[in-house]
């Protein structure tokens, strides 16, 4: 029996849940390995070589290859696990942030300052706020020259 999940109609967010944890588990103990220093070399020196020694799926691995923070979310990764990611690259959590949204850091961090998104046509997929996917992605860093 599926469980009743009413928070999947929250626009532009992944809830990291018991089905998620499940379907992200390697992934996450691969970005959990990324805290050891030999690690961290192992990966930089042949990241495809060092994914192939955990059991992702191909998704999971393309995900990390590209450094789709959201890609890799919706495969089960967990925000604070692909963190490790982003300081491996030498990337702050707020730089991982504005990528998420195609914002650059510094339009990240202004709306950050000014409160965030506003909840306004945020509620549900289906409205015209700026979290819905057809406004995405936002920002310069997201926009194509």
């Amino acid at each position: 029996m599926a469980l009743d999940k009413p928070y999947t109609d929250v626009p532009g967010t992944i809830i990291f849940d018991a089905e998620q944890s499940r379907k992200g588990y390697w992934l996450n103990q691969f970005c959990m390995s990324l805290m050891k220093a030999e690690n961290r070399e192992r990966f930089k020196a042949n990241e495809r070589a060092y994914l192939d020694e955990w059991a992702m799926t191909e998704e999971q691995k393309q995900a990390v290859l590209a450094r789709d923070l959201n890609w890799c979310m919706r495969t089960g990764g967990n925000i604070y696990f692909l963190a490790k990611i982003g300081a491996t690259d030498g990337k702050s959590f707020q730089q991982m942030a504005g990528s998420m949204t195609g914002m650059t850091e510094d339009e990240y961090r202004a709306m950050m300052m000014k409160g965030g998104r506003s909840i306004e046509g945020n509620r549900f997929i289906g409205e015209n706020g700026d979290a819905q996917a057809h406004n995405q992605p936002q920002g310069a860093a997201g926009k194509k020259p």
